[in-house]
């Protein structure tokens, strides 16, 4: 798991470093501001939950209450907002991370 978590890291900072050329990415987000993380995955019970706990993990007071969620037309897929206060970039990109390396995780925005 720790094997796979680095080469996901490396993929992520490669891809990082190469759009950082073409956009200034100090203009697009000022720190600390609100920020509707948005995550889509398979609608398994767990998973809001899931999605909840990482962002609890780095970001201080997220609560239940800073998630919305709505399930997919069909029902297979749910889609997941929580509401937090984003402290860094850094903080997004570690979010973003553990996030899509769940298996379950189809998309995070």
């Amino acid at each position: 798991m720790e094997k796979l978590d680095e080469e996901i890291k490396r993929t992520y900072q490669r891809e990082s470093m190469s759009n950082k050329d073409s956009i200034d990415e100090d203009q697009l987000i000022t720190f600390p501001c609100d920020f509707p993380l948005k995550v889509m995955g398979l609608n398994l019970d767990n998973y809001p939950d899931y999605v909840l706990s990482v962002c609890q993990k780095h970001v201080k007071g997220v609560t239940s209450d800073c998630v919305h969620t709505r399930p997919s037309r069909n029902g297979k897929y749910i889609a997941v907002t929580v509401r937090l206060v984003a402290t860094s970039r850094q903080q997004l990109d570690d979010l973003y991370l553990e996030l899509n390396a769940c298996k379950h995780t189809k998309m995070a925005l």
